[in-house]
């Protein structure tokens, strides 16, 4: 069935496929793995629709077929990167728009590698005067549509899946500048907040970015908290803000108290209410 807007939809619920999908990962996140027939039922839906669902969810990495059902990917291994692309793209968005209220025009900025820091790039596509150093090349083509932005890009061999690059020349690269902000994400935070990732190059170039800023914006959405990773490297501490789109749970919010680090969570009524207000917060670096 396809309704009014183009879009697909199955009888049962009525709701859109693209909507369904993302209730199946929601679901399978918070309750692990799930049976076709489970989800067929939870969804009034037929088997045969939610293994299209689920088919494309596993084409897109963001689950893994199990005999009879699907289940998240292992920890330890991060998804390809169209697929966090996707994942929690809203979440990514607001917490974009939070760190763009905070970007100084003309200010001088690293971008880390990873989706969130690429959205955070592409809500500053109409910031004017930028000058932006990165390893990550989905940022810097994101920046690019913006004209008065001056983009230096870290050289060395491209992971082409990721399109960025972690080794080689560019481990050197962020200890050439010394910028504004510093904008990076992370793997996962573990629960007594110890920043994580999934190779010692991801490390060492996030550690590297973090050194020579001044200021230390780490970018996260919620299912960044209690998420595994295999490298440890840093501390959510170091930040000097994390931005967020839900609270985070209380033992990290109070080590963040306790040092000092602002906690920026997204807020609708906050930017719906008084969009001027957040366009004034933009000053001198």
């Amino acid at each position: 069935m396809i309704s009014r807007q183009g879009q697909e939809t199955t009888s049962g619920t009525g709701m859109l496929a693209e909507d369904r999908a993302r209730a199946i990962v929601d679901l399978v996140r918070r309750e692990g793995f799930q049976a076709i027939e489970t989800l067929a039922g939870q969804f009034g839906v037929t088997p045969q629709t939610i293994r299209r669902d689920v088919n494309l969810l596993c084409d897109r990495g963001l689950l893994r077929r199990r005999h009879g059902g699907v289940e998240l990917p292992p920890d330890g291994e991060n998804l390809a990167y169209p697929a966090r692309q996707v994942l929690n793209i809203e979440a990514k968005r607001r917490i974009a728009r939070l760190v763009a209220a905070d970007i100084p025009e003309g200010a001088s900025l690293f971008f880390g590698i990873g989706t969130t820091p690429e959205q955070c790039a592409l809500a500053l596509t109409d910031h004017p005067g930028l000058r932006v150093m990165t390893n990550n090349l989905n940022a810097a083509i994101a920046l690019s549509r913006n004209p008065s932005c001056e983009i230096t890009v870290a050289g060395g061999r491209m992971r082409n899946l990721d399109r960025d690059i972690v080794a080689g020349e560019a481990r050197d690269f962020f200890s050439r500048f010394m910028v504004d902000i510093g904008i990076y994400g992370v793997g996962g935070v573990a629960e007594d907040g110890t920043l994580l990732d999934f190779s010692s190059d991801e490390v060492h170039m996030r550690q590297s970015l973090a050194r020579h800023c001044r200021q230390r914006f780490l970018v996260l959405d919620h299912s960044k908290f209690g998420r595994g990773a295999t490298v440890r490297g840093g501390h959510i501490t170091e930040a000097t803000a994390v931005y967020t789109d839900r609270p985070v749970p209380e033992a990290i919010a109070a080590q963040l108290h306790d040092a000092g680090v602002r906690l920026a969570v997204w807020s609708e009524e906050q930017f719906t209410a008084s969009p001027q207000q957040h366009n004034s917060r933009r000053g001198s670096p």
